[in-house]
């Protein structure tokens, strides 16, 4: 059976230069983001099932929230939220796959192929956006009907900037699957750990206004804070420039961190 690092390697075979094309680091990151798209394209109800928690979440934490200052719709409040939720948890799964690839041994085939150790961890990074996107979608769809007043220019710089983080979430959790190897309990437990106290000290189910000193300074602390701000602001249709700056300043220091991170787990591999 012809592998996917094997078909890399024969079509990158040295051919006379009148025919070499040499498809550097963009189309090397471009075919490995393809690759790690095609089970999302052959079974897209494996995205309607990644939806399960996010609609349980809106269908029961939704109707007990108040009102919202000046009559509007709890919702304009919850679902920006909830979209950043699942970015978040969506991008932290990627190293699932690879501890997968790890134990099999796909993982070091592809290493040993032509393609750059730096492709197959922006490819990965990248592969995350789509997903998104598509949630993202799914879940404004879902709650437009219901009091859900859709500004769709405001959410689409939303979702831009939820691009990003995604990004830099997708390759952390790939350095986290790289530092377990074929312990893919170590991946589960520290992922697990992590990714609730992020989301609880974000404020995405519940306002932290009230909250006490040491949690509104962690909450400080916490990038996706700034990222949920931004979101709420675009999702109501305002455009706060302190606040959606911020928001953007907090996804590119989660990108840039991440890929530095993944990029560096990459190098120390094989």
């Amino acid at each position: 059976m012809t592998t996917y690092a094997d078909d890399l390697t024969i079509r990158r075979t040295p051919v006379p230069t009148a025919e070499l094309r040499a498809p550097g680091v963009l189309a090397d990151t471009w075919n490995v983001m393809v690759r790690e798209l095609k089970p999302v394209f052959r079974e897209p109800a494996s995205v309607l099932f990644a939806m399960v928690q996010p609609l349980v979440f809106l269908a029961l934490f939704a109707p007990l929230l108040p009102e919202v200052e000046g009559g509007g719709s709890a919702l304009q409040w919850f679902v920006p939220g909830i979209v950043a939720m699942t970015a978040l948890v969506g991008a932290s799964f990627t190293g699932a796959n690879l501890t997968q690839e790890i134990v099999t041994g796909s993982h070091e085939r592809l290493l040993v192929s032509p393609l750059s150790r730096s492709s197959l961890l922006v490819g990965r990074a990248l592969k995350e956006v789509v997903p998104m996107l598509m949630q993202a979608a799914i879940i404004v769809a879902v709650v437009t009907p219901f009091s859900f007043d859709l500004h769709l220019g405001h959410v689409l710089v939303g979702v831009a900037l939820l691009s990003f983080f995604s990004v830099g979430v997708g390759a952390l959790s790939f350095a986290l699957a790289l530092a377990a190897k074929d312990q893919d309990w170590l991946f589960w437990t520290v992922q697990q750990t992590l990714i609730f106290p992020l989301l609880l000290l974000a404020g995405v189910l519940l306002p932290l206004d009230g909250a006490p000193g040491w949690l509104q300074t962690a909450s400080d602390l916490n990038p996706l804070k700034y990222v949920i701000e931004a979101e709420r602001a675009l999702f109501a249709g305002d455009f706060p420039a302190d606040t959606v700056l911020a928001g953007f300043g907090a996804s590119a220091v989660v990108a840039g961190f991440g890929l530095w991170v993944g990029l560096k787990a990459m190098r120390r591999t094989g």
